[in-house]
């Protein structure tokens, strides 16, 4: 049977593009909230007076290219002031890669492609001037997110910041529940914020971290829309919504999220930043 891992990576990809465009139907409001939530124009230039080469960018997981694509957008953050930056894509689908790789402008260009695991990556040491990881650890298997972590820090040379949901939040809560609900064995848990949390001070890394609260959802949406983003939550789409809501444990859990005619799910995200340096 497919694990977590196997499941996520057959739901990136063209045969999916509808469930994928019914899920951020709901969720691109995540990324809305991130560019939001700091001072990105400053972060991305931290290193551009450090030498007349480009800054070196890498993107961890980067699905469909929603976190870019929302500072781009974003009508406060004039991007077009500052210089050019070599944005590299890491994804172990090639669907996700070109998906991101189509919707980058200036200043992001694109320079390194790898269809890969960050786990299995052995990039050249300290590369990377910056790098993000936007709700993109969620599936690595927990006995791998040590070395997914070692991974990321040997090809850093400067900071780096992930975007994660908490255990308490939507993505982890619910798919904890769908897992027990319907006794999938063979789905390892979603990693959380607090185990990467938990890794870093193992590695003994310097970090900061800050709170998102928010809630996706909306008013009047179609029992299609809301299945298929459930079901894209859990990367599962034999389980219909109607089962998910006569299941005592998912359905007590959808009730509450559901008021009359709006859906509201709860997210608690940490943004981590930190650096190659240890405390």
């Amino acid at each position: 049977m497919k694990n977590t891992y196997d499941r996520s990576c057959e739901h990136w990809s063209e045969g999916s593009r509808q469930e994928m465009e019914d899920f951020y139907s709901l969720a691109s409001v995540d990324y809305e909230y991130l560019v939001n939530a700091h001072d990105w124009k400053s972060w991305l230039t931290q290193f551009e007076n450090n030498s007349n080469t480009r800054t070196q960018l890498l993107d961890i997981a980067c699905g469909s290219g929603k976190f870019p694509t929302a500072l781009l957008k974003h009508p406060k953050i004039n991007l077009n002031e500052i210089k050019k930056i070599d944005y590299s894509l890491l994804d172990p689908s090639s669907f996700s890669i070109e998906e991101t790789a189509k919707i980058l402008k200036y200043p992001f260009e694109v320079k390194n492609k790898y269809k890969i695991q960050i786990q299995d990556f052995n990039s050249e040491k300290k590369f990377f001037d910056l790098l993000w990881a936007v709700h993109a650890l969620y599936a690595i298997p927990r006995c791998e997110l040590r070395v997914a972590i070692i991974k990321l820090l040997s090809s850093l040379k400067g900071n780096a910041f992930i975007a994660h949901g908490c255990s308490d939040g939507h993505y982890v809560k619910f798919y904890k529940l769908f897992n027990k609900a319907f006794k999938k064995e063979e789905n390892f848990p979603y990693i959380s914020a607090e185990d990467i949390i938990s890794t870093l001070e193992i590695l003994n890394v310097d970090f900061s971290y800050k709170y998102l609260n928010y809630t996706n959802g909306g008013k009047n949406l179609s029992s299609k829309v809301i299945e298929s983003y459930l079901q894209r939550c859990v990367f599962d789409d034999n389980v219909s919504l109607k089962e998910m809501m006569i299941n005592p444990l998912t359905g007590d859990y959808l009730n509450d999220c559901q008021k009359v005619d709006e859906w509201k799910f709860s997210q608690t995200v940490m943004l981590i930043f930190f650096s190659k340096t240890k405390r």
